[in-house]
């Protein structure tokens, strides 16, 4: 029989639009780690392309990037709302907090190998695999990644070093970046270490390995021992090439560095000028530098991280450095924590103590963070290890550490407190429960209570987690939402958990556990294997894999002391006493078999469990009784997967004078649709058990089904009735214009009673259609409709048919306006169809590796559940997700329903001055060492004022917008160091002219500053107010200048060799401006190009 299906409820506008709305769990594939210390936010980096960020309170995030590609580097820009990553593929991207997507991205064009923000500041550091550093900054209000003038060219750091610019630029590359204020550290894959000053544009200090000349010991701290063995390093050609695979500062005034390398090794650097006095020039100094390994063995591991914290006690001269790396190859996987102490000097380094922490599993990365408690001065840590977990260790925690004998084991750390735990315990089941009017609010006022009483032993739990970032979602936080959403889940110890998913940020509310105290139940700890909520009763039913079903209810009564254990012979009675929290009223053992399905009746006064050996129950719950337990419903015991309800008339009346005295002898009955693994479908009588009809989805092929619906109702009708509908129509319309006054009256009459009873009869008949309800089967490789009344009358033809391309594993149903419209498909290979009712026609196609990077892996579909508006939960490993896939769902799409990943009020608070701790500060104001008077370097030259500190971030962005917005070397004083010297770059008594000033090309229009005829006449022909004509000197300066004491023959010599340093130096200045000419020349070529290409863009492009 042919049927026509009526026209679909679906939206004609596209319906899908996947958006990830909630996400819990650190993913298995994160690498790299960056923290936010003012707003105490911690975001994660993975391999995938995906970022989350960690706060408080359960609040948690997601970005993720359109490409899937891993993430070299990670940086929040401090307490401004924004975090930069950088791709595999060289892209720079700017995230919003705030609306949690990419502001803006830039594409470098090279590969980068080193990336740094300068601390409080949207000013950016990047270098590249040719040793080219460059400068780049986000500007927020034009939200844009600008590419500044400033720029350190590898020629000149080749130059400083006496090495050819071209053999530099092919062999290193910039590895890592310390940044101090308008200072900072550059480290070359060749081991060359320089400290550069940007306001100057000099070298302030210069290390490599042809300055290193090593002490006679090294101290060697392994596992077993510390001693000092006689070093027999020689500085050769192969040492200069030592290769740099870490670095940190380990003091507080930047005068050490501590240098890790790809053989193992770990130099400690002395930077301080002492370290290099005048009369050491000529030859290497043996205290610049001290030796550190892990182990004497030959063959060990590349430093892979280094990290400092210093015992503020101590001047900074005593610390723990936290080494990954370093050990023998194929040793046990550790991080090394040594207690360093240089009190006397970098050439007596001792290291006190080494304790090695034993990991939870591969080390992917580490992050020292501030101590929370303020006369602490040990910085607290986070490790994260694959898959996906995330330890904390506080200073208590580590101080306990190094107190233990045995300095080698597991300590207690604080782990993420996962606010859905997926592994710890492992989660077997769970469903997600939608509420409405008087039962949500009569569930808030319920669990009120009990969420304070979870909410206490959260607090516990999570008191040493230093995270607290984030602001609450608005709506949250008024009264006047009651709880329209539960998520609930089973886990494999026996236990169930159950959150308000009212909101994006889940809250827990009730922790069942297994056993209920004062009572031991066999199996009562068995893994959940099914559950289903009951509105109306509030009751909660769990079944596990050992055949047991218990009760819960949520709303506790004080007069009810009772719980009941029922099995199939016996009935036994307890008395307990619950109060007012969650009361197990009843636990039913029928047999032992895996409960696959469990569905409330429509009353919930019954509720029917169905068995993976094909057994189905139906329980009284109100008397906690057994109405009947069935025999296998089919022959091959297959497992009973889907249980639906359904109240329909009595079977056996189907004559037309029963149906027109319905309204006194209609005798109704609730009907169960039972569906088995081998697609079985049997229809039964809910009260007494009897099967009212039993037939198999596929006779003649085998087929595993999924799942069973019970749609609304529908009028659809065979092409035989509408076609007798159009001729009744027609006929209708027909003797409705005929008009004929000869025609008799008694005709007309009978006419008019022909039509009435065609029309009384169709009506009859649509209402019958009306009536019926459509059953959707669904199994891997087809869906099927069929009508409820055909299968209750043994009918087994379908209405409807569609085969499937690919084998399908899940599926939901979802409604609007109350009213099923769609149905959701998850096939095997991770593919999400969205399929319009009830046609089953495509209306959309997606899939979890788009939306969540998720791969399908087996036993998911046990833990996927949805709501009535398509809001789909799932798990993953560790992770747990909420997708919103349908652009109507605005339960979780508002804005108002999102937490905040960035605190506005905290950001406005808190006085930002780079760098912001402590340690940072102390640095500022220290006069000796390499940092000693930072703030005179702030002058742009030397007539300007220093920028004074106190007037905070503002002076620093607007200090360090006039330095990264010039061309560098365009300062009249220009000093290069050479071999670790400061040294000034003239040439004797030649005095050039001096460099004519180029125009600035600050982002900020700086046109009514500029006077363009002054600038071309600066540019080509020089201004008048440049005085550019040589100063003659007088023969008394030049015989002061030049005479020496001796023979004219070492007169001679000495002018000679003068002449020939000159020609040299000459040569060398000469090569320099045209490589910055060159430099200039691609600049402004470059600024063209770009200035042609985003003319092509549109706004949205941008």
């Amino acid at each position: 029989m042919s049927y026509v299906l009526p026209q679909h409820n679906m939206p004609q506008k596209s319906v899908l639009e996947p958006r990830v709305a909630v996400h819990y769990g650190i993913p298995s594939t994160s690498s790299v780690l960056a923290f936010d210390p003012t707003q105490h936010l911690l975001a994660i980096g993975t391999l995938d392309g995906r970022i989350k960020v960690l706060g408080g309170d359960n609040i948690e995030g997601m970005l993720i990037s359109p490409k899937p590609l891993p993430f070299k580097n990670l940086e929040f820009l401090q307490n401004q709302g924004f975090l930069v990553s950088v791709s595999n593929e060289n892209e720079i991207q700017v995230w919003d907090l705030e609306r949690r997507h990419i502001a803006c991205n830039l594409q470098w064009e090279s590969n980068i190998t080193a990336f740094s923000v300068i601390d409080g500041t949207h000013y950016m550091y990047v270098g590249d695999e040719y040793g080219f550093l460059s400068v780049v900054k986000y500007a927020a209000e034009e939200r844009k990644i600008l590419h500044l003038p400033y720029h350190l060219p590898a020629n000149v750091i080749a130059a400083i070093r006496n090495v050819g610019a071209q053999s530099l630029s092919t062999t290193t590359f910039c590895s890592t970046f310390l940044v101090i204020y308008v200072r900072l550290l550059i480290a070359y894959e060749n081991g060359l270490i320089i400290l550069w000053d940007v306001t100057e544009d000099r070298a302030v200090l210069v290390r490599g390995c042809k300055d290193l000349q090593l002490q006679d010991e090294t101290l060697v701290v392994s596992p077993n021992e510390m001693r000092h063995e006689r070093s027999n390093d020689t500085v050769d050609d192969e040492q200069a090439e030592k290769e740099i695979s870490s670095l940190c500062w380990v003091s507080s005034d930047g005068s050490v560095l501590a240098v890790g390398y790809v053989d193992g090794d770990i130099l400690l650097w002395n930077l301080s000028p002492a370290s290099f006095s005048k009369d050491q020039q000529a030859q290497k100094s043996s205290n610049i530098a001290a030796k550190l390994q892990l182990s004497s063995g030959n063959r060990r591991l590349p430093v892979i991280v280094l990290h400092w914290s210093a015992d503020s006690a101590h001047n900074g001269h005593r610390g723990q450095l936290f080494v990954y790396g370093g050990d023998d190859i194929g040793s046990e996987e550790v991080l090394t924590i040594l207690n360093l102490d240089w009190s006397s000097g970098i050439e007596t380094l001792k290291c006190s103590d080494r304790v090695d922490l034993t990991l939870h599993g591969s080390f992917a990365d580490l992050m020292l963070v501030p101590s929370a408690a303020e006369s602490s001065d040990t910085s607290s840590l986070f490790v994260l290890t694959n898959p996906g977990q995330l330890h904390f260790y506080d200073d208590a925690c580590l101080s306990a550490l190094m107190s233990q004998p045995d300095k080698k084991h597991y300590v207690h750390a604080v782990q993420y407190p996962a606010v859905i735990p997926t592994i710890e315990p492992r989660m077997t089941v769970a469903s997600l429960v939608s509420e409405k009017g008087s039962t949500a609010r009569a569930l808030s006022e319920a669990v009120s209570v009990a969420k304070l009483q979870v909410a206490d032993i959260r607090n516990g739990e999570s008191m040493k987690w230093p995270l607290t970032g984030g602001v609450p979602c608005q709506l949250s936080l008024t009264e006047e939402y009651g709880i329209v959403r539960l998520y609930i889940a089973g886990y494999q110890d026996g236990s169930v958990r159950i959150w308000d998913a009212t909101f994006p940020v889940l809250s827990l509310l009730y922790n069942l556990e297994s056993q209920v105290e004062g009572v031991e139940v066999a199996g009562a700890t068995a893994p959940v294997s099914a559950l289903d909520f009951g509105s109306s009763s509030m009751s909660l039913a769990i079944g596990n894999e050992y055949g047991l079903v218990r009760i819960h209810r949520l709303v506790g009564n004080s007069n009810e002391t009772s719980l009941h254990f029922v099995t199939e012979t016996k009935r036994e009675v307890h008395s307990l006493k619950f109060g007012n929290k969650t009361q197990c009223t009843a636990f039913f053992f029928l047999i032992n078999s895996p409960v696959h399905a469990l569905q409330y009746v429509t009353s919930e006064a019954r509720l029917a469990v169905g068995y993976e050996c094909g057994q189905v129950a139906m329980l009284d719950v109100s008397s906690s009784s057994v109405l009947f337990l069935t025999d296998c419903l089919s022959s091959s015991s297959s497992p009973v997967m889907s249980l639906a309800m359904k109240t329909v008339p009595d079977i056996n009346s189907d004559s037309l004078e029963h149906r027109e005295n319905k309204t006194s002898h209609q005798s109704a009955q609730e009907v169960a649709f039972i569906m088995t693994k081998d697609a079985h479908i049997v229809v039964m009588d809910c009260i007494t058990g009897n099967v009212v009809a039993s037939q198999m989805m596929h006779p003649k092929k085998e087929s595993t089904a999924i799942s069973m619906y019970i749609l609304g109702k529908f009028i659809f009708l065979t092409k035989s009735e509408i076609s007798v509908s159009e001729v009744s129509e027609e006929s209708s319309q027909d003797s409705e214009a005929r008009n004929d006054p000869a025609q008799t009256k008694n005709q007309h009459e009978r006419d008019l009673k022909e039509v009435e009873y065609d029309m009384s009869s169709q009506a009859i008949h649509l209402e019958q259609k009306l009536n019926d309800s459509l059953i959707l089967l669904c199994a891997e490789d087809e869906l099927c409709l069929y009508s409820s009344k055909a299968l209750t009358q043994g009918d087994d033809n379908a209405i409807h048919k569609m085969n499937l391309v690919k084998p399908c594993c899940w599926t939901t149903i979802f409604k609007r306006n109350e009213k099923e419209c769609g149905l959701i498909l998850v096939y095997q290979a991770g593919v999400i169809e969205i399929r319009s009712l009830p046609d089953l026609e495509l209306v959309g196609e997606t899939s979890l590796m788009s939306i969540l990077r998720w791969n399908f892996k087996t036993n998911m579909d046990k833990m996927m559940s949805s709501s009535e508006t398509g809001l789909i939960a799932m798990v993953n490993g560790c992770e747990s997700a909420f997708v919103s896939l349908l652009a109507f769902e605005n339960d979780f799409r508002i804005p108002e329903a999102l937490p905040c990943l960035h605190d506005e009020v905290l950001a406005a608070a808190v006085v930002v001055l780079p760098p912001q701790n402590q340690k940072r500060k102390q640095i500022m104001g220290t006069a000796p060492g390499i940092l000693g008077g930072i703030i005179k370097g702030f002058k742009r030259n030397k007539s300007s004022q220093g920028v004074d500190i106190d007037e905070g971030r503002e002076s620093l962005t607007a200090h360090l917008e006039d330095i990264f917005s010039r061309f560098p070397f365009s300062d009249p004083s220009i000093d290069v160091a050479d071999e670790g010297r400061v040294e000034e770059f003239n040439i004797d008594d030649i005095e050039l002219e001096e460099p004519l000033p180029l125009p600035s090309s600050s982002l900020k229009s700086n046109n009514d500053r500029i006077d363009k005829e002054t600038e071309r006449e600066r540019l080509f022909e020089g201004g008048s107010s440049v005085d550019t004509k040589p100063r003659l000197r007088t023969a008394e300066e030049i015989m002061a200048k030049y005479r020496k004491s001796g023979d004219a023959s070492s007169a001679a010599a000495h002018a000679k060799d003068k002449l020939v340093e000159r020609q040299d130096k000459l040569e060398r200045l000469s090569k320099h401006t045209e490589e910055l000419q060159s430099g200039a020349e691609n600049f402004a070529s470059m600024a063209d190009e770009l200035v042609k290409k985003m003319e092509n863009r549109k706004w949205w492009n941008i």
